[in-house]
């Protein structure tokens, strides 16, 4: 008998758990100071309980943030600290740093950074920013409605459980790829999906 393969396995343990679907990915944010102070402060993070409110207020108290360039004016002027109510300053330096990269390229949007993504150059220089790794800029995509898996300590477990071995992030995110083309989902619902499930949030 033919041992299945890690896509397999997990396309199966996710028909079992989720069931046949259709998962909807999560729509992100369209206001771009949300999008670089999400993808800076959630890890590690409860989200819908500590990260989401604040992000809501940032859109609500800085409208004009709407923008790369809106927000890093904001910057300029305000503490972003005390406009996100977290004191993790390595955090609020990723988001600093984030905003400078993404305005010197002329990336000002969230259509801009969709696109932006698509090219590996533009990813590996978001690679040099302190505190974004692999999964963070998989997860930016996302939060600008790029469909993308980001692997996160959640997914890992997910995969665990359904008898896939530890893998290193690129292979188990091909992982989590296969078994959404095998299952006829996009990557990005499929990975929203599990999220939610693995997180206790639905």
């Amino acid at each position: 008998m033919t041992a299945l393969s890690p896509a397999h396995r997990l396309a199966g343990h996710i028909e079992r758990l989720l069931g046949e679907g259709p998962f909807h990915q999560s729509g992100g944010w369209t206001h771009m100071g949300a999008v670089i102070c999400d993808a800076s402060y959630h890890a590690r993070c409860k989200y819908e309980a500590t990260l989401r409110p604040r992000l809501l207020q940032l859109q609500a108290d800085w409208p004009d943030a709407r923008t790369v360039r809106g927000f890093k004016a904001r910057l300029a002027v305000e503490d972003l600290a005390v406009a996100m109510n977290f004191r993790d300053q390595r955090k609020a330096a990723t988001a600093h740093a984030t905003t400078e990269l993404l305005a010197a390229d002329g990336v000002d949007t969230r259509d801009e950074l969709h696109a932006w993504l698509a090219h590996q150059a533009n990813r590996a220089a978001l690679r040099t920013v302190k505190g974004v790794g692999p999964k963070s800029i998989d997860y930016i995509g996302n939060l600008v409605g790029r469909s993308q898996v980001a692997v996160d300590v959640h997914l890992r477990a997910f995969a665990t459980e359904a008898g896939v071995p530890s893998l290193p992030y690129e292979r188990l995110r091909a992982v989590y790829e296969q078994a959404a083309a095998l299952l006829g989902h996009e990557p990005g619902g499929l990975e929203h999906a599990v999220w939610r499930y693995q997180s206790g949030a639905v």
